[in-house]
């Protein structure tokens, strides 16, 4: 316990000192009773009929009825009913959108075998381009079927997919408790941080559209998938109903 205590501490110390030098520009504590639709936008369905199963053979359905408000945490349910999965995605597309700093969320994950909850942005001109040309930050994603893992990735038009810009760390108590997942966006590169620990760092040679699209505005989304190809087709339908708890989400400048 003593260390466990020593160790958030670190952390808060360390994570104040590399934030002293910038200034907060953003923060949402999910305070109030309910998301300001202000900020947040509902993704809902399955993503039918231009991209079912969310581009990723996903099993479940988006909701506006899936999440809450508590104690100042946004709090996604994932349920089964009968043979629906249902659960929560929500973004700032238009409304939030961010270009450089530090982007960083302390959030709680669910666990089990199909359960893959992610914080990740994606560029603004999406509706223009398309993806993955508009660039894509997976800041957080957690798949059940791989506990203590916790992947970061750039989905770039160079690599996308099963992208080679991807790192899987091993962290023993990540499913415990809550966790600071982050990143240092500069115009140079971005570091990748879990509770201040350098995972994995970004930062190409070439920088053109196809492989450095990070030179542009992108916006924040949060969800939990249910199974599909990164999630994994196999779902223990034991485990539900599961939460997502975030409690914060800030962006330094």
């Amino acid at each position: 316990m003593k260390k466990l205590l020593l160790f958030n501490i670190l952390c808060f110390v360390f994570g104040f000192a590399q934030n002293q030098d910038r200034k907060l520009v953003w923060e949402e504590n999910f305070n109030g009773t309910q998301l300001d639709e202000k900020v947040w936008n509902f993704e809902l369905g399955n993503g039918c009929p231009n991209n079912c199963g969310w581009g990723n053979n996903e099993k479940q359905l988006y909701t506006e009825t899936n999440h809450e408000l508590i104690n100042g945490n946004l709090v996604i349910t994932i349920k089964k009913e009968d043979d629906i999965y249902s659960s929560t995605r929500i973004t700032t597309s238009g409304k939030r959108e961010f270009q450089y700093g530090r982007m960083e969320a302390r959030a709680k994950l669910p666990t089990g075998k199909g359960i893959w909850p992610a914080f990740w942005m994606l560029g603004s001109n999406i509706a223009n381009v398309g993806w993955p040309k508009c660039g894509e930050i997976d800041i957080l994603e957690y798949v059940g079927r791989e506990p203590h893992m916790v992947y970061t990735t750039l989905h770039t038009q160079d690599s996308h997919g099963n992208s080679v810009n991807s790192k899987k760390t091993e962290i023993k108590n990540i499913e415990d408790g809550f966790h600071i997942y982050a990143v240092e966006w500069t115009k140079d590169k971005i570091d990748f941080f879990v509770d201040d620990q350098l995972v994995y760092t970004f930062k190409p040679e070439i920088k053109n559209e196809n492989t450095w699209p990070f030179n542009q505005p992108f916006f924040f989304i949060l969800n939990v998938a249910v199974g599909g190809n990164f999630g994994g087709h196999e779902v223990d339908n034991t485990i539900f109903p599961q939460q997502y708890s975030v409690d914060y989400i800030r962006v330094y400048q």
